[in-house]
């Protein structure tokens, strides 16, 4: 398998440093609020590089965490009158929420940063003992960004054109701009945790160096996040980790890319950020998840409602093929007709190029553009009765349903009964367009009185009605469906 490496900027092998374990460490959410869909993109992408892996035959250890001190969370606590204690408890149980929601497992440890102040007062004194460190009078501590040769590696970043940008604020005792903060002194009203600089808390970037090297040995092999933390937050995980060890970090920085909003990047004053309940709230978690794998995970995503409704179109074109494979399956009287050799050529160049775009950087675009290559050629089998009556026909639809069964596991998605989540979507659907179920049946009920009386004038009229609410009604063997237009 290739993944881009960040640190180097090329697609290099990724092999385990340690025979088949590999250990894998991705910064987790700051506690404060409700998760946005830039959450949920990470939170993703980095579920399916763990399935996959998995999915491959590695022993993954996977450590995402938790900040749960920060001056995000004292803010908000500070705004709504409780603790920052409550808070970050508050928002780590509702990030769980939409996780689980969207399918994302839970990591092998998750690892909170009030629980982890030991370890990283230990790591700071070590900093301050080897000189890439210092403590201010205020009782602040510093790492020396100067004392580390390396530092600017994997962002690219030069120590001069840094220095030309940077500056000490007001009260700060920093020696250089460049400085950063391992330990921050106790404000009034702060959590704080007693030190040898006195009473104080750490600093955001030394929390993962503390937390990713007590679960696992360095160099870990994969140390991944949103492209945002590349600098400053991983170059300075980076400076102190090494530092403090002189090993290297990581082996693999992996990093996904942007999500923008209507091709404009999502915040809050431009009233376009939207929280992953705003999105639920209107289209199932699923049609999310697959609209998140749609575009490589190192491009830029746009969002937009519009490009998720094409997603949920997608989504319900491959839960229809597969409930119409599960019928013909479902068949006891076969023909010995058979299947064209091109057909079975065709079908295992998708399979091929579908395990290919998943060995070359997780390439999950690629990969679902060969399953509906596949879902596609289910169709054509499925509206030739000769073929779909045919034993070579229903092992080609088996062999196809299997497929999709073995990579959903990766994917995270097209793992339900079809028929059940065509009718959840229905619901979903009809909910965005202001249809009542119940206003429906009552109509296709009376519609249905009408047929049977002969009253196809009131029939149709009906049909019209439906029409008119954006209902479209399909008179089948089994009965009367209906769907939302």
């Amino acid at each position: 398998m290739r993944l881009y490496n960040t640190m180097g900027r090329t697609k290099q092998e990724f092999a385990p440093l340690r025979g088949n374990a590999v250990s894998m460490y991705v910064c987790g959410i700051t506690a404060y609020d409700y998760c946005h869909i830039g959450h949920a993109r990470s939170a993703v992408v980095f579920d399916v590089l763990v399935r996959y892996l998995r999915f491959k035959g590695y022993d993954v250890t996977f450590v995402r965490n938790f900040t749960d001190v920060d001056d995000k969370i004292i803010k908000r606590a500070n705004e709504v009158g409780a603790t920052a204690k409550d808070i970050a408890e508050k928002f780590i149980g509702e990030f769980y929420v939409d996780m689980d929601a969207l399918g994302v497992l839970r990591a092998d440890v998750e690892p909170k940063c009030t629980e982890h102040i030991t370890e990283m007062i230990a790591l700071t004194q070590g900093l301050i003992e080897k000189d890439h460190a210092y403590a201010t009078p205020s009782g602040d501590v510093y790492f020396k960004v100067r004392s580390f040769p390396g530092y600017g590696k994997l962002s690219g970043r030069n120590i001069e054109d840094l220095v030309s940008g940077a500056r000490v604020e007001p009260g700060e005792e920093k020696q250089d701009p460049l400085d950063f903060a391992l330990w921050k002194a106790a404000k009034p009203g702060e959590p704080s945790w007693e030190s040898p600089w006195g009473l104080g808390r750490p600093g955001w970037h030394l929390e993962c160096s503390a937390m990713s090297e007590k679960y696992m040995p360095l160099p870990l092999d994969i140390h991944g996040g949103g492209q945002d933390l590349a600098f400053p937050h991983h170059e300075n995980e980076i400076a102190q980790s090494e530092a403090a060890t002189g090993k290297e970090f990581a082996k693999f920085w992996v990093h996904n890319g942007f999500v923008q909003i209507n091709s404009e990047k999502m915040s809050k004053s431009l009233g376009n950020f939207f929280t992953i309940r705003d999105i639920t709230a209107k289209f199932l978690p699923e049609v999310l998840r697959f609209f998140l794998l749609s575009m490589h995970y190192r491009s830029p995503l746009d969002f937009s409602f519009d490009a998720l409704e094409e997603a949920e179109k997608g989504a319900r074109r491959i839960y229809a093929a597969l409930a119409q494979i599960d019928a013909a399956l479902a068949g006891t009287k076969w023909s010995k007709t058979p299947l064209p050799q091109d057909i079975l050529d065709e079908q295992a160049g998708y399979e091929k190029g579908f395990a290919e775009a998943f060995e070359d950087d997780l390439n999950t675009a690629a990969a679902l553009g060969h399953l509906f290559g596949m879902i596609r050629l289910a169709g054509r089998v499925l509206e030739d009765k000769g073929l779909r009556k045919a034993e070579a026909g229903r092992d080609l639809l088996a062999r196809i349903r299997a497929e999709v069964a073995k990579w959903s596991g990766v994917l995270g998605v097209f793992a339900h009964e079809p028929e059940a989540f065509l009718a959840e979507l229905k619901m979903s659907r009809a909910a965005r367009a202001d249809i009542e179920p119940a206003k429906v049946e009552a109509l296709l009920a009376q519609r249905l009185e009408a047929r049977k009386a002969k009253e196809f004038a009131r029939s149709d009229a009906i049909r019209d009605e439906l029409a008119a609410m954006r209902v479209e009604v399909k008179d089948t063997p089994q009965g009367q469906a209906w769907d939302v237009l």
